[in-house]
């Protein structure tokens, strides 16, 4: 359906066509809706279907789903769903589907009535099977509470350039501004934001005082420690959010910003022009050291991995339906190729952050307990006496939705000295 492109990318340039800020957000939570809860959705639909569709009418497929999704997820009222799924048949030339469309959705609405179906849905249905039986093997007492936070709709959280503004001068620059925010309860420099709103609102954010960044990425930097005159790495940059945060942070550093992307990198080159930063940026996989490497070893490195982003589905969910159970296994191999390409580029004394927006074990703390058994010089050092998270036997693992964060992984690692 979306052939394999992210719902950002598809869906940016037609937001653009549409003038008006509130249909703007109509068809954005529509798409996003849609994406959200695809898998109960069409459950739903071939329950109620005397015979399934045929391929070509796809299109008829996606019309029904999206007026089940308004019927039931949506304040939209009732015949005006209807209708207008109807008017969309129109103008997509399948006027024979009419009775279909009108049949189905005003069926659902009077066993609705009759009290013969419930708007109440079980959340593990809008999951994919395999995406199920993962998140109950890997989080068996959690799974429950897991798919529900992933049906949530992410908060729009904030981080504060701490060297230029302090957290309570944005709280107030924010409220002066119309726009309601709290400070979030364990991440420094994080904030809440009420209801989200437009970037080109939030005050100071055209100069780098204010940037978009979920409250557990934010943890990145922090856990690298970097100090002034260091040669940092940032192996897989893109879209810059870490990168920016790394120089706000400690600009007298040395950063190279690594993404395989050229176009991804832009995104990093914006992120740092917008606040007036820089570092080195190259489109290179981190990977292949041989292509990039100049033979200087480095004081910290940031892997922020490739993984399934099944941590981010609330934002992003659109991943239910692009990510494949066969992916795992491969981006643990790519996970894996990195670690062991680039901790010989590490000093001894140096620090690795190992960083994935994932919830999944195979990609997280079973891929730093074969790392850490394959490489005796590597010390485990992540933080035990913080608040975030949960300690893991290797690691520290944030679920989705605990104290209002995505799910993210860590795992901070020191290369011993040599004696």
């Amino acid at each position: 359906m979306l052939q394999g492109q992210s719902l950002a990318d598809c869906l940016e340039p037609a937001l653009r066509e549409l003038a008006d800020d509130r249909e703007r957000g109509f068809c954005s939570e529509l798409c996003y809706g849609f994406c959200r809860h695809y898998f109960q959705l069409r459950k739903l639909l071939q329950e109620r279907l005397a015979k399934p569709l045929k391929k070509r009418d796809l299109d008829v497929e996606v019309i029904l789903l999206l007026g089940l999704y308004q019927l039931i997820h949506t304040r939209v009222g009732d015949h005006a769903a209807v209708n207008e799924s109807v008017r969309l048949l129109q103008r997509r030339g399948k006027g024979w589907a009419r009775g279909l469309v009108n049949a189905l959705l005003r069926g659902y609405l009077r066993d609705r009535g009759a009290g013969v179906v419930s708007d109440e849905f079980i959340e593990a249905d809008s999951y994919p099977a395999w995406m199920q039986q993962r998140i109950r093997a890997d989080w068996p007492e959690r799974a429950e509470a897991l798919f529900a936070a992933g049906n949530e709709r992410a908060p729009m959280s904030l981080r504060v350039d701490s060297r230029r503004l302090s957290r309570e001068q944005a709280l107030r620059n924010l409220a002066g501004a119309g726009i309601e925010a709290e400070a979030h309860p364990l991440v420094e420099n994080a904030l809440l934001l009420v209801r989200p709103v437009p970037v080109d609102r939030l005050p100071g954010f055209s100069l780098g005082l204010l940037s978009v960044q979920d409250a557990a990425a934010q943890l990145a930097a922090p856990l690298l420690d970097c100090a002034p005159g260091q040669r940092v790495l940032d192996a897989c940059a893109a879209p810059g959010g870490k990168t920016l945060h790394l120089l706000q942070q400690t600009p007298e550093i040395e950063l190279l910003a690594l993404d395989k992307d050229e176009q991804r990198l832009q995104r990093v080159r914006e992120n740092l022009d917008r606040a007036g930063l820089s570092a080195e940026l190259r489109a290179a996989d981190a990977a292949d050291v041989d292509a990039w490497h100049d033979g200087r070893s480095f004081d910290r490195i940031l892997l922020d991995a490739p993984c399934s982003a099944s941590g981010i589905l609330r934002r992003h969910p659109d991943i239910k339906l692009l990510r494949k159970e066969t992916d795992i296994a491969a981006l643990a191999r790519q996970q894996r190729r990195l670690l062991q390409a680039l901790w010989p580029l590490l000093r001894p004394g140096g620090r690795l952050v190992y960083a994935t927006c994932s919830i999944f074990l195979e990609e997280n703390e079973q891929q730093i307990e074969r790392f850490q058994r394959d490489h005796p010089d590597s010390v485990e050092v992540t933080p035990n006496a913080v608040q975030w998270g949960r300690s893991r036997p290797f690691g520290r693992q944030i679920l989705t939705g605990d104290q209002a964060m995505d799910g993210f992984y860590y795992a901070v690692l020191e290369k011993a000295q040599a004696r």
